[in-house]
């Protein structure tokens, strides 16, 4: 969702908070026009569509941009807000839209390369800047003038003959300014940009505590039997890993930032697997300093003040207002229906595991033993394999990644909307391991360009996501540049990359977002590509989903990397047959989060917790939820959840809340013939073109002509008719009322 700034800023900054203005208003030394000529950012880029000058970026351009950015869209907006002539949509709002390109150049590519390839003065720079851009937005949002002006046309819009994206534009201004504080006193605003400062600058730490927290727990294991039931490639990277780490002769298991690990599913030493977990799960808790538990104390209690302050009983209450969930018990409703069938089906695994393990020790003649946390991969692979007589090491080698890419999410794309793809090496890249691609529309004309990025590195954050470099609009004359990553494990050189099923998910996931931003079709940059609620903006993406074993796309891009044999039609079928498998536990863990960010969220300001009772609070949450099964943690613990710093603060929810009109979509595709040209040239047409354009859930009716229902989503996941007594009656309600 974006901020009213203007789509340069918006994107990159939304979410930081602000300092007093007069730490940006402070007089800066003047850029020179000749070092402004050196400055790729000065100017538009040359480059097709504007793609970024990656080989003339360099680090010492962004503070000097960043300064003079600030500078140029602060004096734009006074002389907006300071028009003499009465406020018109032309005066006002489109000017609105199109200022602030200069230092939007810039940080777009500065916000996308913090997370994509940091360094020490990347860290530094968004350390020093995130307060000072914090203060630069609250200057134009706490503008008394401006406000004015918004609110006369907000009032006025309907007699301004404006069509209906304008008349929205009109009342999104005006939502985000009220929203932001345009009402507050003077004293109010005051203490709204010292709340907005500290949490900038508390974001910008956690942010950094994680990736050095993920790099700094990374298990260093003494002997090569350890890793026994890892790949001769997952060694041979474990070792390499090793050995940049200085532990020569050693290996290194590195961590993702979720709380469950990869490996884990292929270790057959526990005792190294319990390491393992135990590592991820105290991140940001071991008393070092990269602890962020005083950090999260403080976020939540600047939170409620801030949303107290601006008319709101709890920070959930005020995320949610703007959202299409609207209120927290809409969120408490769903998750409660979600909550008891998924526990139920996850301790039905757990039983099927446990009783895997005993059969397993028996047969040894050794002791059996419980099921813990780092077991339960470990076992429903065994389980898997069991059941469907095949497991992940099989399906590796027809899921090499390019492949899987070019033949399977690019295939599917253009037979259900018709577009095309073409590979190319003439652009400048801002790291070597990237890929950059034409998309052409189903005319031939040039539709955007698209960069892949696919490996995990130290620099880089955890995760999967999609970013803009450029994003569509009529007004200013644009079309996307548009990036995918992942966080794949790199392999040895002149080795293939072999995917699991998961990341072969992931990448038609993630490219459902750049297909979100590349058939935008909309006037205004406000509205542009993904610019939609945090709780709608995930559903375009799991829709692109299905494609991943849909059986004539899987079979154009499952074939074996050495003999480009197709998989077997029989593991095929497997595949599908095992799409509801662990579902329980999947569904169980990613609620965990949900409920503890809705949980924490939604207590007063007076009962939130202090730094030394964040993980006791976590615990209680559980236990209230009906979530508190021991072998099944939540998918990312508080200390580092970094959603919930970040953008989707109270907002964690939005994935299932967006599955359950993915799934009604899914089943409509299904019912209407399936992967043709008509239903992809419907679903962009009515949806995936408007971006923010249109209220999100009239969008989902207009493409479905229905309102959305729970049940698909229940039987996609396995979990009609799944609920039993044993589940908590109010799970999914973290702050019940009159408690």
């Amino acid at each position: 969702m974006k901020h009213p700034l203007s789509l340069a800023l918006a994107a990159a900054i939304a979410g930081l908070g602000a300092p007093a203005l007069a730490q940006t208003a402070a007089p800066q030394q003047a850029v020179s026009s000749e070092a402004r000529q050196a400055n790729p950012f000065a100017h538009v880029s040359p480059l097709d569509l504007q793609y970024p000058q990656f080989d003339q970026i360099r680090d010492e351009h962004f503070a000097p941009t960043f300064d003079a950015g600030m500078r140029e869209h602060l004096a734009e907006i006074e002389r907006i807000a300071n028009n003499p002539e009465a406020p018109t949509f032309e005066n006002t709002i489109l000017e609105m839209e199109k200022a602030g390109q200069l230092l939007g150049r810039a940080t777009r590519v500065f916000f996308n390369l913090v997370g994509t390839d940091t360094n020490d003065e990347r860290k530094r720079l968004q350390a020093e800047y995130s307060p000072k851009f914090a203060a630069y937005r609250d200057a134009i949002t706490l503008n008394p003038k401006l406000f004015e002006r918004i609110e006369a046309l907000y009032e006025g819009r309907a007699s301004l003959g404006l069509d209906a994206q304008g008349t929205r534009l009109v009342e999104r201004y005006y939502n985000d300014f009220v929203r932001a504080g345009a009402d507050l006193d003077e004293g109010q605003k005051t203490r709204l940009k010292e709340i907005n400062a500290e949490l900038a600058r508390l974001g910008t730490t956690f942010s950094q505590n994680v990736l050095a927290e993920v790099n700094d727990s990374a298990v260093v294991v003494d002997t090569r039997e350890e890793l026994d039931g890892l790949t001769e490639q997952q060694i041979t990277a474990a070792a390499n890993a090793a050995k940049t780490r200085g532990h020569d002769g050693k290996y290194v298991v590195t961590l993702l930032n979720t709380t469950g690990q990869p490996p884990l599913s292929q270790l057959t030493n526990r005792d190294l697997r319990q390491r393992i977990h135990e590592a991820s799960v105290v991140r940001g808790a071991r008393g070092n300093q990269w602890d962020n538990r005083e950090i999260v104390a403080q976020v939540l209690k600047l939170r409620a003040e801030r949303a107290g302050m601006l008319g709101f009983p709890t920070t959930a209450h005020y995320v949610l207002a703007d959202e299409t969930a609207k209120t927290p018990e809409a969120v408490n409703s769903m998750l409660r229906q979600l909550a008891p069938p998924a526990v139920a089906n996850a301790r039905r695994e757990a039983a099927e595991l446990q009783a895997m393990i005993d059969q397993e020790q028996a047969a040894k003649g050794e002791p059996t033993f419980k099921l813990e946390p780092w077991d339960w991969a470990f076992y429903s692979e065994k389980v898997r394999q069991a059941k469907y007589d095949f497991d992940e090491s099989q399906l590796k080698p027809y899921l090499e990644m390019v492949n899987v890419l070019e033949n399977g999410v690019f295939h599917a794309a253009t037979e259900f909307y018709g577009i095309t793809f073409k590979h190319r090496t003439d652009l400048p890249l801002y790291h070597p391991d990237t890929r950059v691609y034409d998309v052409f529309d189903k005319d031939g004309s040039k539709l955007a360009i698209f960069i892949f990025d696919p490996y995990a590195r130290d620099s880089k954050r955890g995760g999967a996501w999609m970013n803009s470099y450029v994003s569509q609009s009529e007004l200013m004359g644009t079309r996307p540049v548009v990036a995918n990553h992942q966080n794949i494990t790199k392999p040895p050189a002149g080795e293939p990359t072999l995917l699991t099923w998961d990341e072969v998910t992931t990448m038609f996931h993630e490219f459902g977002h750049a297909l979100h931003g590349m058939f935008s079709d909309v006037a205004y940059p406000y509205f542009s590509g993904t610019s939609v609620p945090r709780d709608f903006v995930e559903f375009p993406s799991q829709v692109n989903e299905m494609w991943a074993d849909w059986p004539s796309i899987l079979a154009n891009y499952a074939k074996h990397y050495e003999t480009g044999e197709p998989m077997p039609q029989a593991l095929l079928d497997k595949v599908t047959a095992a799409a509801q498998f662990n579902q329980g536990f999947a569904t169980t863990e990613y609620l965990g989060a949900a409920m503890l960010d809705q949980y924490l969220h939604q207590l007063p300001a007076d009962r939130l917790p202090q730094a030394g009772d964040i993980l006791a609070t976590e615990a209680a949450a559980l236990r209230e939820a009906g979530l508190d099964f021991a072998a099944v943690p939540p998918r990312y613990r508080t200390t580092y959840f970094s959603h919930i710093m970040g953008g989707y603060a109270a907002g964690y929810y939005a994935y299932i809340w967006s599955e359950v009109l993915d799934a009604n979509t899914v089943k409509w595709i299904e019912d209407n013939g399936g992967l043709t040209r008509a239903n992809g040239d419907r679903l962009r047409a009515t949806l995936l073109s408007q971006g923010g354009s249109k209220d999100a859930l009239q969008l989902f009716r207009d493409f479905s002509g229905a309102e959305p229902d729970i049940a698909p989503l229940l039987v996609k996941r396995g979990l009609a008719g799944s609920a039993d007594d044993s589940a908590a009656p109010d799970a999914g309600n973290p702050e019940p009322v009159n408690r």
